[in-house]
C-alpha cells in the first residue's frame, strides 16, 4: 500500500517494486478529500465502543455471577448471532431506521456498529468475570455497598484487561465497517473512511494511488492501538481461560 501510495500518476500495473521518485501528492489528496471522513470514523468507532461496553459489561456480569436460569443458552444464542450475515442485518435495520428517523445519523451508525462487537464482548467479558471470586464482591456488600456500587468499584477495575480487549475489538469492527455505512447512509452527512475510500474506485476511474494512501492513513490508528494495547489484549483474552 505504501509503495503504490508513494508513486504518483501511474496505473496499478505500471508500479515499480520500490518508489524510485517518491511523492506525497496522493497523501495530500487523501487528507484533503477524506479528512472529514476520518474524523467521522473516529466519532463512530469511539461511540460504538462506549455503547458496546455500557451494555456488554453488566450483561456479562449478570450471566457470570447471578446464577441465572438458562444463562448458558443465552451465551450460546449470543454466539449464534455472530453467524448471521451482515447484509441480512443491514437490510432489516434500514427498515427500522427509516421509521425511527435514524438513517444518515451518527447515532444510528454508532448503534449499528456497536452491535458488531456486542456479542463478542459479552462472551469475552463473561469468561473473565466467571473467574472473579464471589468472596470479593461479597466483601464489598458486607461493607455496605449495593450490587451496582460493587459492580462499578470492584468488578469493573478487576476486569480492566478484558474491557480494554473488548473495546479494542469493537473499535476495529466499527472502524472497518463498510456494510452498515453503505446501507444506512444515503447522503454524505455521515461518511466514514471506508465509504470515502470507495469513492476513488468507479467503473471508469480507479485512482489506486489515492486509494492506497487513504488505506495507509486509515491503518495507522488501528496499528497504534494494537501496539499500545497488546499486553492488555493478551491478558484479557486468556484471563478467563483458567480458574
Amino acid at each position: 500500500m505504501l509503495n503504490i501510495a508513494l508513486q504518483p500518476g501511474q496505473s496499478l500495473a505500471a508500479t515499480h517494486w520500490l518508489p524510485t521518485s517518491p511523492s506525497w501528492d496522493n497523501f495530500r489528496r487523501a487528507l484533503d478529500t477524506q479528512g472529514g471522513s476520518l474524523l467521522t470514523s473516529f466519532v463512530v468507532a469511539l461511540g460504538s465502543v462506549g455503547v458496546c461496553l455500557a451494555l456488554a459489561a453488566p450483561a456479562a456480569y449478570g450471566l457470570a455471577q447471578f446464577g441465572l436460569r438458562g444463562s448458558r443458552t443465552i451465551v450460546f444464542g449470543t454466539l449464534i448471532t455472530q453467524m448471521v450475515p451482515g447484509i441480512v442485518i443491514a437490510n432489516a435495520l434500514y427498515s427500522a431506521y427509516v421509521d425511527l428517523h435514524l438513517v444518515n445519523s451518527y447515532g444510528g451508525l454508532i448503534l449499528a456498529d456497536a452491535s458488531l462487537g456486542l456479542p463478542f464482548s459479552i462472551v469475552l467479558l463473561r469468561a473473565f468475570m466467571v473467574a472473579i471470586p464471589t468472596e470479593v464482591v461479597e466483601a464489598a456488600l458486607v461493607d455496605g455497598a449495593n450490587r451496582f456500587t460493587a459492580f462499578i468499584r470492584i468488578v469493573i477495575p478487576i476486569s480492566r484487561n478484558a474491557l480494554i480487549t473488548a473495546g479494542l475489538f469493537t473499535f476495529l469492527f466499527a472502524w472497518s465497517d463498510f456494510m452498515f455505512a453503505l446501507t444506512l447512509n444515503t447522503t454524505d452527512d455521515v461518511k466514514p473512511i471506508t465509504l470515502g475510500m470507495y469513492e476513488f474506485v468507479g467503473a471508469h476511474v480507479s485512482d489506486w494511488g489515492a486509494v492506497m494512501a487513504t488505506a495507509v492513513i486509515s491503518a495507522v490508528p488501528a496499528a497504534i492501538l494494537l501496539v499500545v494495547a497488546q499486553k492488555y489484549v493478551a491478558a484479557g483474552v486468556t484471563g478467563g481461560a483458567v480458574k
